[in-house]
């Protein structure tokens, strides 16, 4: 009697796991993080890796070869044992900047006077403008936008937050600017248009926003 009620209790469990089991599905290949990225980084082989998890887990966009992942760029931070999206993966074949902007915005490049190592990537600077014809005035042109990347004169060195010189030779010059670096700034197109008209027709300048600012509309 109690060989027969230990043989239907282990029947019970095994019919119990089976259930769950199919509930969830069976197991996938699911490409992760093998540590840490950081937004902008190059995926290599070595910084990602397959798990094994049940289908009803994995998710949506998800990438089941190491194949598909290796060489794209982040589009956010990545932890690691995070699984690698398509969400999180900039457009391929993008270039080193047009990789990094979300959709819907663009990059706009603004010179400042400020030293060099003052700001970085993430940071939220407000940008103004001061217009001398007519009455002269200074007004915010777009307040609370954040830095993709900062550049340096003469280029060569644009730097994101924790990742230095990322060698992408891109010249500040090319903006115009003779300023001590130029910055990259996130914007929409209404904060584009409101940009172009402050440098043709003012001088502009920065102010850095503390970490609790928001963006403008």
């Amino acid at each position: 009697m109690l060989a027969l009620g230990a043989g239907l209790a282990v029947h019970a469990y095994l019919a119990h796991v089976a259930a769950a089991a199919g509930a969830v599905g069976p197991r996938v290949p699911v490409v992760i993080a093998a540590t840490n990225l950081a937004r902008g980084s190059v995926i290599t082989g070595g910084q990602i890796r397959l798990a094994h998890i049940p289908k009803a887990y994995a998710p949506p966009g998800s990438f089941s070869s190491v194949v598909e992942v290796t060489g794209r760029v982040a589009l956010s931070d990545l932890a690691k044992g995070e699984a690698v999206t398509t969400s999180r993966l900039a457009r391929v074949r993008a270039g080193p900047v047009a990789s990094l902007i979300p959709e819907g915005l663009r990059a706009f490049a603004v010179p400042t006077s400020l030293p060099p190592g003052s700001l970085q990537a993430g940071d939220r600077v407000d940008v103004l403008a001061t217009f001398n014809s007519g009455q002269p005035h200074t007004e915010i042109v777009v307040a609370g936008v954040e830095i993709l990347f900062v550049l340096g004169p003469g280029g060569g060195s644009p730097t994101r937050a924790g990742q230095g010189d990322r060698g992408l030779g891109l010249d500040a010059g090319g903006a115009g600017a003779s300023a001590a670096s130029t910055l990259l700034v996130l914007v929409s197109e209404d904060q584009e248009r409101r940009l172009a008209f402050a440098r043709a027709f003012g001088s502009l300048e920065v102010a850095i926003a503390g970490p609790s600012e928001s963006p403008s509309p």
